[in-house]
């Protein structure tokens, strides 16, 4: 199911009618096909919108909302905006409580629609008073008017994507689909769906990743409801049991770490063109592994696209802040970059000839302000100086100012590819030589020494 070209009546009827697309480049040596269902395409940029609209209007059907009333949620963010959308077209007042660990640009997003922002800490435990779905409930008990959508525990959330998100992905698939991966947050998703799918054909498979430290996969396993632990991924996953997720739909939950979810976030959006948050990697993480271990083209695996990485530019999209959670896998670092970070000003490479003056050579080494010297015979390195011995020589000998470089100098630099990774230069400066040549596309590009080393592992720049 595709959206149509025709002008609509408002941005509301933009809610669905995704697209699936196939993954084809993170999907590279497995060959069980993957589809990814769009969702970050609906006008509010998740899959939240297809929710926040159903809610909305069951309860206008309930009398429960009535003209000028308020629209209170609890809400990482996305549903919010879902509900938001709504609420603008239809002229309801919106408040929403939102966990702190959620990204800035989702709080300046429901701000955008109109709606009231409540900023709650995310590490109570769900009796707090302050947690955030506690805080909605107050809210709402102290705002005449108030509904509170109730995402987690509201039968319209499945319902939703029974009547919309799984029709679609059957007929998209023209019921081919034998697996359905989604991550569940509210479970509202992936019980809708999978619902509908297993109605259409009984064998195919629910798969839902979680998190590694939500209680979902736990309790699937043990039925005791344990304690969970913060994670970084946002909207899945989750500290209690929601009636919205129907664990008899699910047929097997996969535990992904926030690292695996980043991660696959990036590579979509570089390698696919396809910019989602880290909940769509967290599944097509997951869908990958699925699709590995079926191993058959004639299986047809899909998964959900959850939202739009514009969310997560903060984050997930910070190497900074990935690099400080410790999620972000550290570059390997090659000769070649070591060269780019020494310092601008200076020659690739200051050479003197065997037959030049060591005096000439000490002149080179006093005007750039470097300790090492290769000595150059055409391309070749045939020697080396080192300033601190070859002046303690001198300074015992001084008519060695006047001789040759050849009857002085020492053993020639290793000469190394610029793809040498750091792990195996170290063993070179720390034991042979004060400095290594690079050579690139078989020309010298450059020198490494020691110091600049030292200085990139002390983080200097």
């Amino acid at each position: 199911m595709t959206r149509g070209i025709g002008p609509i009546d408002s941005v509301l009827e933009a809610i669905g009618g995704t697209p699936l697309i196939r993954l084809t480049r993170v999907t590279k040596g497995i060959r069980t096909p993957v589809l990814g269902k769009a969702e970050q395409m609906n006008p509010g940029g998740s899959v939240k919108d297809r929710i926040g609209l159903a809610i909305v209007e069951a309860f206008e059907r309930s009398g429960e909302l009535q003209p000028g009333g308020v629209i209170v949620e609890g809400t990482s963010g996305n549903t919010g905006i879902g509900l938001a959308i709504a609420a603008a077209l239809k002229g309801y007042r919106c408040i929403f409580t939102i966990p702190d660990k959620m990204s800035s640009e989702k709080i300046r997003l429901l701000r955008a629609y109109g709606a009231e922002v409540v900023v709650v800490p995310t590490a109570v435990p769900t009796d707090h008073p302050e947690y955030y779905i506690n805080k909605a409930k107050a809210i709402v008990a102290a705002t005449p008017g108030a509904v509170l959508a109730n995402q987690h525990f509201n039968p319209v959330n499945p319902d939703a994507h029974y009547r919309t998100t799984g029709p679609e992905i059957w007929e998209g698939t023209e019921g081919k689909v034998t697996h359905f991966v989604c991550s569940p947050g509210t479970g509202g998703t992936i019980s809708g769906v999978g619902r509908y799918l297993k109605e259409q054909n009984p064998k195919v498979w629910v798969v839902a990743p979680d998190p590694v430290g939500s209680i979902y996969a736990e309790y699937a396993r043990s039925h005791v409801k344990t304690e969970g632990f913060p994670y970084k991924v946002e909207g899945i996953g989750g500290d209690k049991i929601p009636t919205s997720l129907h664990f008899d739909v699910i047929d097997e939950f996969l535990t992904v770490s926030d690292a695996d979810a980043f991660r696959m976030a990036r590579r979509l959006t570089r390698e696919e063109g396809i910019f989602v948050g880290g909940s769509a990697g967290m599944n097509v993480h997951a869908a990958l592994e699925v699709a590995r271990r079926v191993d058959d083209p004639a299986a047809l695996v899909v998964t959900v696209l959850c939202d739009t990485g514009e969310r997560y530019l903060s984050k997930v999209f910070d190497d900074e802040w990935m690099r400080e959670n410790q999620l972000l896998e550290p570059a390997r670092l090659t000769a070649a970059a070591l060269l780019a970070e020494r310092a601008r000003g200076l020659p690739p490479i200051v050479s003197v000839g065997p037959a030049a003056a060591v005096r000439q050579a000490l002149n080179l080494m006093a005007t750039y302000g470097i300790s090492e010297i290769p000595v150059l015979d055409g391309a070749d390195c045939v020697g080396s100086l080192s300033e601190e011995p070859l002046m303690a020589r001198v300074l015992g000998d001084r008519t060695l100012f006047e001789h040759r470089v050849a009857e002085v100098m020492r053993p020639p630099f290793p000469v190394v590819d610029s793809a040498l990774p750091l792990e195996r230069l170290l063993p070179l400066l720390a034991n042979e030589s004060t400095a290594v040549l690079v050579r690139h596309a078989g020309a010298l590009a450059g020198i490494i020494t020691r110091y600049d080393v030292l200085r990139h592992v002390a983080g200097s720049r």
